[in-house]
């Protein structure tokens, strides 16, 4: 089963104004909406709220609680960067990770696949948190199994420490003891649960859905649908932007401005490939010249609007260093770009002065015909079909199209067929060493996720069989069957 964690900074925006005003770490502080003395308060920190000082007081209200009471508003732009900075701490422990949308502080993050780089997920737990305390927030973290479970365990742990479920069973019952007082709920709507006697979780679930939308609104009904399990999401991780830079050394300085220059356009290359399937094209490049025994020397260089025209951007490369006297040789450059969105003409243009070469290509595929016969060269199409050899095919391919790039949030796993199944040794239960499908490289399978029931062909030759994905102890996963009518196991393909 898939193993998901939630990390909940609380309070993030208070977080991110204690950090600005270290001198107030003993004052009781609070982020109000706007610094005015009617200005609602948003946030307090513990000091404050032992004084009295809630959500929802206003300032000057909150200032007869706590006469010493710190208060600041945060700006949105503060919280985002803040929320950004969290998500690149975060990169290092897995690559996906979806920052809430409402509710900044709060992030989902994969846990799948973890076991090679962290003797076990208690550890890795401890890891984020350290790492982020490290970086000046205090954090609860929850691995589990579910988006709501998880999020639910952890607020009620107010950034104070780490749970690590191993059933989701477990996950579910501590969820339910959760206080209503711990979840993003309006106030209004939670103070009406609790004159019905409503204050936790599991409470809230016995309570009919239907009526919840009725009396309480749609934000209660989907948190409602949320902690049930009946609208559980899969994850939409945050795309990391990729970074447009670029580095060469030289082995011994470089004086010669036409070295400098070929080395600059070399490095330029690959970035004219990059943009234009990021729906971009180059706006600015920035130069850093690190000289031997001298300060490095910035330059820039910035079209007169974006472009993908390389010769253009060379011309202004060479003409910017021409008037640039290096008073050392060069020992490093550094290439840094910017991009910017690019009009569909801009891309249009890209694609007709695209380095494929259609005419090289139709001699190719006329050589290949040529000596391995006219239906040498085909491509791959999907078709309508319930078996899954029966869900593609392959037609002739006369003539290479223009690339068309496409910008893919997130990668996808990819089933490879096998068009005649290999045949597998079938498991014996007295194995000691668990089911060696690949041998004993690849190791015994770890974990077999199935049975898939599939049937059909009796218009022609019927097919039954039960099919499963093994993922193996090296990493690997296979896609393997079971024939109900040959009672056999087979290798379909493999997933990568």
């Amino acid at each position: 089963m898939d193993r998901l964690a939630c990390v909940d900074v609380p309070a993030l925006p208070l977080q991110l104004l204690l950090r600005q005003r270290p001198d107030w770490a003993h004052e009781p502080v609070a982020v109000v909406e706007e610094e005015k003395p009617q200005g609602l308060v948003l946030w307090a920190n513990e000091s404050a709220r032992r004084l009295g000082v809630s959500a929802g007081l206003s300032y000057a209200a909150g200032l007869s609680f706590a006469p010493r009471l710190r208060a600041s508003a945060v700006a949105p732009a503060a919280i985002q960067g803040g929320v950004a900075a969290i998500v690149e701490r975060l990169r290092r422990f897995t690559p996906a990770i979806e920052p809430a949308a409402e509710e900044p502080g709060v992030f989902w993050l994969d846990a799948r696949g973890l076991a090679r780089l962290h003797p076990s997920l208690v550890r890795w737990a401890e890891e984020i948190r350290a790492s982020l305390l490290e970086a000046g927030f205090f954090a609860a973290v929850v691995v589990g199994f579910g988006r709501f479970g998880t999020y639910a365990a952890a607020k009620v742990l107010s950034g104070r420490s780490l749970v690590v479920f191993d059933e989701p069973a477990h996950e579910t019952a501590a969820a339910r003891r959760v206080p209503l007082s711990c979840i993003a709920l309006l106030p209004k709507v939670r103070a009406s649960l609790e004159k019905l006697g409503v204050r936790s979780v599991g409470d809230f679930l016995r309570l009919p859905a239907g009526g919840i939308r009725l009396r309480f609104g749609a934000a209660a009904h989907e948190l409602h649908r949320l902690a049930s399990g009946l609208h559980e999401t899969p994850l939409e991780p945050e795309r990391e932007e990729e970074v447009l830079e670029a580095r060469f050394d030289f082995d011994l300085p470089e004086s010669d401005l036409a070295s400098i220059v070929h080395c600059i356009e070399t490095l330029l290359e690959p970035f004219f490939e990059k943009l234009p399937r990021r729906g971009e094209a180059l706006a600015r490049v920035e130069l850093r010249f690190e000289l031997e025994g001298a300060a490095e020397v910035r330059e820039s260089v910035r079209p007169a609007a974006p472009t993908l025209d390389r010769e253009q951007i060379l011309e202004l490369v060479r003409l910017r260093l021409a008037s640039v006297p290096f008073s050392r040789g060069v020992s490093a450059i550094v290439v840094d770009v910017e991009g910017s969105p690019a009009d569909s003409e801009q891309l249009r243009l890209f694609a007709l002065r695209s380095r494929r070469d259609p005419a090289a290509a139709a001699r190719a595929f006329a050589r290949l015909r040529a000596t391995f016969g006219g239906d040498a060269v085909v491509r791959t199409v999907v078709r309508d079909g319930h078996l899954p050899a029966a869900r593609f095919g392959f037609e002739p391919f006369d003539r290479l199209g223009p690339p068309r790039p496409e910008t893919v949030p997130e990668r996808s796993l990819v089933r490879r067929i096998r068009i005649d199944p290999a045949p597998l040794r079938a498991h014996a239960p007295h194995d000691r060493d668990g089911w060696q499908i690949q041998g004993f490289a690849s190791g015994s399978v770890a974990r077999l996720h199935g049975p898939y029931r599939l049937s059909g062909g009796w218009w022609r030759s019927e097919v039954e069989r039960d099919d499963y994905f093994a993922e193996l102890e090296s990493g690997e996963i296979l896609w393997i069957y079971y024939s109900v009518r040959r009672r056999a196991w087979f290798l379909q393909g493999e997933v990568a």
